[in-house]
Order: structure tokens, then sequence, then C-alpha cells
């Protein structure tokens, strides 16, 4: 394995029988990670980790020394059981195709107000240009961390760092007509106003329209936040990419689609781990099928 040299970190492995780890990392859930070697860079819960495979095992490196592992285990949800989760998926055929072209994808866990962050930053955006949004502000406002052999990265800023900020520093950074919304909700976050941790405890239509309050946030965000921030496993983000696939795969004929049959649809059909087939078919309806149906959004389109 081509890793980086991390001194006096650590180096953990899993065993996992599949994990498409470009496919989770690069797959328009997450917008920090970075290649390094024949891994990726990132970080978590404010440490610098690398993760990459080696054969069968899941590998993370750090670069400073570590009690324990459970904050990337949880992140990358290496001891989950994805066969039982795929198990619960309706047996349909355009499942089944999506899972045989995305074998091993999975859900991360990640950190709620980064992703309320990074989905704000998403309208209109592709999947490489919100990458460039959040590598710009985590250059220019994120915190230091320590990374391999003396090098500093920077962690993605804190609600309280953008709070602080004026439109313009977030312009500067590509935002455009998305700052002032961001900068709305990081003060929203950083106020108390907006409790993320406690909507955890909410059922999911109330937690869907907390978030759905702030400025900038339609259902397609919130349930983007919902689902990879906050573990809504049956929150079914619907982009431009899985409305085409719904509409495609499942209602070849309808002449009309409109965006409350797909609601509906989406909350009765894919099951408790709704979320997890809503990326399996956004996955492969955007590295598989998107040739064939033409270029469109990665994130960005309600």
């Amino acid at each position: 394995m081509n890793g980086p040299g991390v001194g006096e970190g650590c180096v953990a492995a899993w065993e996992v029988a599949e994990y498409d780890l470009e496919g989770t990392l690069e797959g328009g859930q997450a917008f920090g990670w970075e290649r390094l070697g024949d891994g990726w860079e990132g970080v978590v819960a404010g440490r610098w980790v690398w993760v990459g495979r080696d054969g069968a095992r899941v590998e993370a490196r750090t670069a400073l020394p570590v009690g324990d592992w459970d904050w990337i285990e949880g992140y990358l949800g290496v001891r989950e059981d994805l066969a039982g989760m795929l198990a619960t998926f309706p047996d349909d055929e355009p499942l089944r195709q999506a899972m045989a072209s995305c074998r091993g994808l999975r859900l991360l866990r990640q950190d709620a107000w980064e992703a309320l962050a990074c989905f704000l930053c998403s309208a209109t955006k592709q999947v490489v240009q919100i990458r460039e949004m959040v590598r710009l502000m985590r250059e220019r406002h994120g915190k230091e961390v320590p990374g391999p052999a003396g090098r500093v990265v920077r962690a993605f800023p804190t609600a309280e760092r953008l709070a602080s900020l004026d439109e313009g520093a977030l312009r500067a950074c590509k935002l455009g007509f998305r700052a002032p919304n961001l900068l709305m909700a990081a003060r929203a976050v950083a106020e108390g106003r907006l409790e993320l941790g406690e909507l955890r405890r909410l059922p999911l239509d109330e937690a869907r329209a907390r978030l759905m309050g702030l400025r900038g946030v339609g259902r397609k965000v919130a349930d983007c936040v919902l689902l990879f921030g906050l573990g809504f496993e049956r929150a079914f983000p619907v982009d431009v990419w899985v409305r085409k696939a719904l509409a495609r795969l499942y209602f070849p004929r309808a002449r009309r689609l409109t965006a409350r049959r797909i609601e509906r649809f989406s909350e009765t059909h894919f099951g408790p781990h709704a979320g997890l087939a809503q990326q399996y078919l956004f996955h492969h309806a955007r590295t598989r099928l998107g040739r064939a149906w033409g270029r469109g959004g990665a994130r960005g389109e309600e």
C-alpha cells in the first residue's frame, strides 16, 4: 500500500468484505476528501486522517497518536452490516442494477454542521465545484490541524468562525448567491437558534421542517443533511439525478411526474434504509447512465 509517512501517528485496519471507498468518498456525500497516494486524506473529528484499501481491508492512518478509533469507524461505517441493509431493499430491477454496478457503496456518518454548510453550497453546482468552494473555505477560515511530516492542514470552519465573517469573505470563496444563505445558517447555529444535535431526537418530518426554516434550504438540501449529517436512514434526497432515475426507471410511462408523487413513492417504496437506496440510484445514474441520459447536476438541483 502506498500510504503517506505519518511520523508518530497510528495505523488501524478493518476487514471489510465489500467497501467501495472511492465511490463513497467521492460520490457526492462529502466534499472535503483529497487524493493522496493511493488513498484519500481529510479531517474527521478534528484529526487529520488518511484512508485507503489494502486488499480486503480498509486502512486508516493518523498524523498523531490516537487513543481509540471510534470516530473514524463510525464515520466510515466499517462495522455496519451492509449486506443486512441491502437485504431490506425492495426486489426490483432498477435497484438490482444499481447494486451490481456500485458494489460496496456505503453512507458516511458526517458532522451535521459540515453537512449543512456543504449542501447549502450545492445549489446549481456539480461535485467538483462544491469541492472547490469547500476547499477555499477550509484553507482561508478553517482551524489548523497537524498533518503528516509536519505539514499543516485545515479543518472545515466551525459555524462560529463563519458566523464571524461578512458576506464578502464567503463570496470570495466562490459561493456567489449562496453566501448569505450560509452566513445566516452559521449565525443560527452559532447563536443556538438551531440546535443540530437536538434534531436527531425529533421525528423525520419535524426535523426536516426545522431545517427548511433556514433560508436556502429546500427539501433536497434538508434531506441531504438529515441523511448524511444526522443519521435519518429514511431520508431520501431527490436531486436532478435521482429524479431522472425515478422517472425513467420506475415511471417510464408517466406523462407528468410531480414532486409530491415522487415524495410519496420514496417514502413508501424503499424501506428502512431508503437513504442508502437513494445513494445507489444516484451513483448508478451519475456514473453509469448519465451519458445516455444527458448531462445533469450533481447535488445542486431540487
